[in-house]
């Protein structure tokens, strides 16, 4: 059995008052995507900066390939490659001479840093705009150069630190494929990312941290599986959303969320609840609830990770995926 490409065992950070990880564990798998969700606040950023070598713990064990991030740190920096959301590049320069200086900067020597280069930006389709001056990139290729830049050395491991944040989908879609070959090849990628989206379609494996520990892990489906029923009732008459939240309260547990602008209902229910489509437009009826649509659902990403923290992130909402609305079953009145 293959070791762990990243392990992390009761790790501890603290900023002043501010307890940034407290006990944290993690355990990567080698060659696979690894999605670090949590609140803002919540210690991704710096777990991330820590197996990194840019912070150094103040007690556990943090170990990337092997290695020690603090007593063999420069070991560790010679496998890894990092990203965070804001492009590291010089916009003085060419995107060429931004990976040729990474090259040099990692002893490559000048040839090498040449065929390295070259080999990137044909490979990630920045071979066109290799000679132009960095300011005039967008900020997607912007971001692309910082990733591929990350990659000069060959990393066995990966870190992103929300490297799509801000991007258009079409940028974010390049990243995913280029992190997808990566995977592909072999490299192990360890994601932080705001857009539960991002993570459901390139993780293998969610782990997701509140206040500086671990909360919960598993697969995206796993993480979907752990939580209820979504139910959503949609009304002709928004006087009614009221006498709607009770009938779902009842059936779902919780308090379930109320929409003014779509008029709509919404709730996940309790683990152990079974909601059955037929007992929800009866128990409407009951209440005299006119509903315009009612469905149930597999819950997403989304509702997991509410589920998990009680709290949902401030980042813009998710793009639509192929599979939100797998399984739903629906009726419209």
């Amino acid at each position: 059995m293959s070791l762990p490409a990243v392990e992390v065992t009761d790790l501890h950070k603290r900023f002043g008052t501010t307890q940034a990880l407290d006990g944290l564990e993690l355990s990567v798998p080698p060659g696979t995507v690894c999605g670090l969700l949590g609140p803002n606040g919540a210690g991704k950023t710096t777990a991330v900066r820590v197996l990194a070598t840019l912070a150094a713990p103040d007690s556990g064990h943090a170990r990337v390939v092997g290695y020690d991030v603090v007593r063999q740190a420069d070991e560790v920096r010679s496998r890894i490659g990092f990203a965070g959301q804001h492009a590291a590049v010089e916009e003085g320069l060419t995107g060429r001479d931004n990976l040729h200086l990474v090259g040099r900067l990692h002893h490559l020597g000048a040839r090498g840093a040449r065929q390295r280069a070259e080999e990137l930006l044909d490979r990630f389709d920045l071979a066109e705009a290799a000679d132009r001056l960095v300011r005039t990139y967008s900020g997607g290729m912007r971001r692309r150069l910082d990733l591929i830049a990350s990659l000069v050395i060959r990393p066995s491991v990966l870190f992103l630190d929300e490297p799509t944040t801000g991007l258009d989908p079409r940028s974010r879609n390049d990243i995913w494929a280029i992190v997808r070959e990566l995977v592909d090849d072999g490299t192990t990628v360890l994601l932080t990312t705001q857009y539960l989206d991002e993570a459901d379609q390139l993780a293998d494996d969610v782990v997701v941290v509140d206040r500086g520990r671990v909360i919960a892990s598993g697969t995206p489906e796993q993480l979907k599986s752990s939580i209820g029923t979504r139910v959503e009732v949609t009304l002709a008459d928004p006087g009614q959303l009221t006498d709607a939240a009770r009938v779902v309260a009842a059936l779902a547990g919780g308090e379930p969320a109320l929409d003014l602008d779509t008029r709509s209902v919404s709730a996940v229910s309790e683990p152990g609840r079974r909601i059955l489509l037929p007992q929800l437009v009866r128990e409407l009826d009951a209440a005299g609830v006119a509903a315009q649509d009612v469905a149930l659902g597999h819950p997403s990403l989304d509702d997991a990770f509410l589920a998990l923290t009680g709290s949902r992130r401030t980042a813009a909402p998710a793009a639509d995926t192929p599979d939100a609305d797998a399984s739903k079953e629906t009726v419209t009145t």
